[in-house]
């Protein structure tokens, strides 16, 4: 059927009239187009300049702005989640910090001979063998029973051990024979080399209880650390086994430990102190632990307002061998937080009377995407064993005794029991000790992952301590002193107090000036789109209208003529293959349709005036064309056949 006038000639103006804009069909016309419509200057001046070096610069100049676009707009960005540091000091009542106060012996050494009998019995050898030191008559009343086979076995499997040359030649303790040991060796001191005598190296070997060839040696260049650790290790071991009403009873009471107290200037007593044991210190006291619901505060800086504790250290029942300084150590905390009394408590020492200033500290850091913190440690995948608000160090500590957990069956002594766990001992878990050596290892070298996984906390609470000492009590007021203390105690004034087992200890707020360090965005969203403006402006003299013209033409026009030119593509390879297997030559209905393929005209508009004129002429067919007037035609032929004799005369003149 042929085609409608009207359809053939819209048909042949889509087929044949160029199209500019954002519908051209190709991209070169597109980018001209869009150059020529733009407002930035430096696209239309690429397009309009006359002479290739003009181009050339144009083309420098615009690349070179859009460079530095990029470029201030990444630094914008990266800079968008950074942080200002505000501090505020502000002078207020402040409250009063727990103050947790240990002896640095954790128990009575007459109550745990009973424990320790065997233990001791092989230090004491130790030391006479090694270095031929007997103990002789001691002024303390430690007495030690005939060697017994009791627990002979376990201190055979972990002896100390003297290495006589760098090669691994080792001394038995009990044996005293020479022999070659085999294993990997690790210095536990800070300093790797011996500067020394090889023969004062002494250590202890550890192997894998299923894998007798798995050992580890664990030297040391000071035998007084070697036999510290090696001490302690098997302290640790037996202290696991024995129930915690038992250790509580082993320690110190608040009698025992507290002489006198005063707070804000009033008198105070172990009514104010709350009992919490320590696996490694003992019974330690906390001043001020807010468990009753009430938190103590204070209006007036200096030391008479503070808290002020006389304590009694009892230096003749420590443990020689656990512990080989005199005193007792304290912790200043909020209290919500557990006190690490082993990882950052301040020692006190006796015959001294210390004085601790505080200065407070509230800080509070922005959370993601500003920094690595955590809030309440919610989204830590560890579980936290202390049963307090989150810290760094908690994490820490609960995290290593996980992996101990898991890894070597048992828990760490030191820390927390997680739930369903119970703590190591060599009876039940005769492998824990070179499981428990081979772990830490690897969490100082920060392979177990702990490190990688706990975070800072956000908001966190910090006394900042200065720490000054005075000798008491003084010579004048020592012997009255001693003997008022004596008395208070209950003790016959002929048995009075030594001074080397008292200790002065002041706690106080030097100011009350509370310091809040908070961090704040150092940019908002305003800001952020204000500076993005601005980059726009200053080198493409472009807003974001232009932006938006620049996805509009660069992203959705551009993917619309490169998949409209795919289509047509195909559209022409089916058309071939149609005509192929009928075997006809293309129509001109075809050709006609091909013009359905330019989007300047819809079907159903009809073309004007202007389209039409707009159409190329036809090279081989020329359309007959309008032809030029006759002006013969435009000659006048007056109506009347004779002239009148009047307008003849004036014609004549």
């Amino acid at each position: 059927a042929a085609m409608a006038p009207g359809k053939k000639i819209t048909a042949r103006i889509k087929r044949t009239l160029p199209v500019k804009g954002p519908q051209a069909p190709t991209l070169s016309e597109l980018m001209r187009w869009y150059c020529l419509n733009t407002n930035t200057h430096g696209c239309r001046r690429i397009v309009v300049s006359r002479g290739r070096l003009r181009r050339f610069l144009w083309i420098l100049l615009t690349l070179s702005a859009v460079g530095l676009i990029l470029w201030q707009c990444a630094e914008l960005l990266m800079n968008y989640y950074s942080a200002s540091v505000s501090v505020t000091v502000q002078f207020q009542k402040l409250p009063f910090p727990a103050v947790t106060i240990c002896n640095i012996n954790p128990y009575k050494y007459s109550s745990m001979k009973d424990y320790l009998s065997e233990l001791d019995k092989e230090t004491k050898k130790a030391l006479e063998t090694f270095y031929g030191f007997s103990e002789g008559k001691s002024k303390v009343r430690r007495s030690v029973d005939e060697w017994s086979s009791t627990g002979s076995d376990f201190f055979k499997q972990i002896p100390l051990l003297k290495f006589e040359d760098l090669s691994k030649t080792v001394t038995d303790l009990r044996s005293g024979q020479k022999r070659k040991i085999e294993g990997s060796v690790f210095h536990k001191d800070s300093s790797i080399v011996n500067s020394g005598d090889s023969n004062d190296i002494i250590g202890f070997q550890l192997c894998d209880a299923n894998n007798s060839s798995e050992c580890a040696l664990y030297t040391f260049s000071s035998g007084v650390n070697a036999i510290q650790e090696w001490y302690k290790l098997h302290y640790m071991n037996i202290m696991a086994q024995i129930p915690l009403e038992t250790k509580e009873k082993l320690s110190y009471s608040a009698d025992d430990l507290l002489l006198t107290c005063f707070f804000d200037g009033l008198s105070c007593d172990k009514r104010h102190f709350t009992r919490f044991h320590h696996p490694l210190h003992g019974n330690c006291y906390t001043f001020n632990s807010g468990e009753n619901g009430t938190i103590l505060s204070t209006s007036t800086g200096g030391s008479e307002y503070g808290l002020q504790v006389v304590l009694y250290i009892d230096e003749a029942d420590y443990n020689p061998f656990l512990v080989t300084s005199t005193g007792a150590k304290i912790i200043v905390h909020d209290q919500n937080e557990y006190p690490f009394i082993e990882d950052i408590g301040t020692e006190i020492e006796t015959a001294a009377a210390t004085s601790i200033g505080m200065h407070f500290t509230r800080s509070r850091k922005l959370s993601k995407p500003y920094s690595d913190c955590t809030e309440t440690g919610a989204d830590i995948p560890v579980e936290n064993l202390y049963n307090k608000s989150y810290s760094l160090q908690i994490c820490l500590h609960s995290c290593f005794q996980k992996a101990m957990v898991d890894s070597c069956g048992c828990a760490q002594y030191a820390q927390p029991l997680p739930a369903g766990a119970e703590y190591c001992n060599y009876n039940k878990n005769p492998n824990w000790m070179y499981c428990y050596y081979r772990l830490h290892e690897k969490f100082v070298k920060e392979q177990l992952g702990c490190q990688q996984i706990c975070k800072d906390a956000c908001s966190f609470k910090e006394w900042a301590l200065t720490t000054s000492i005075a000798q008491w009590p003084s010579t004048v007021s020592e012997d009255w002193m001693l003997r008022v203390l004596s008395w208070d105690k209950g003790q016959k004034i002929n048995k009075k107090l030594n001074k080397t087992d008292l200790a002065n200890l002041m706690v106080f707020y030097k100011d009350l000036n509370e310091r809040f360090i908070s961090e704040n965005p150092a940019n908002t969203l305003v800001i952020l789109l204000s500076n993005f403006g601005g980059q726009l402006g200053l080198w493409m003299s472009c807003s974001v209208v232009c932006v938006i013209e620049i996805v509009e033409v660069f992203f959705i026009d551009s993917l619309s003529i490169v998949m409209r030119r795919q289509w047509q593509k195909a559209k022409k390879w089916w058309n071939d293959r149609k005509r192929d297997q009928v075997g006809k030559s293309p129509q001109a209905g075809d050709l006609e349709r091909q013009g359905h393929d330019n989007p300047v005209c819809i079907d159903e508009d009809l073309p004007t005036f202007n389209t039409a004129l707009r159409l190329p002429l036809p090279q081989d067919n020329p359309l007959p064309r309008t032809p030029p007037p006759n002006y013969s035609t435009l000659r006048l032929e007056t109506a009347f056949t004779e002239q009148l004799p009047d307008t003849l005369e004036v014609g004549q003149h």
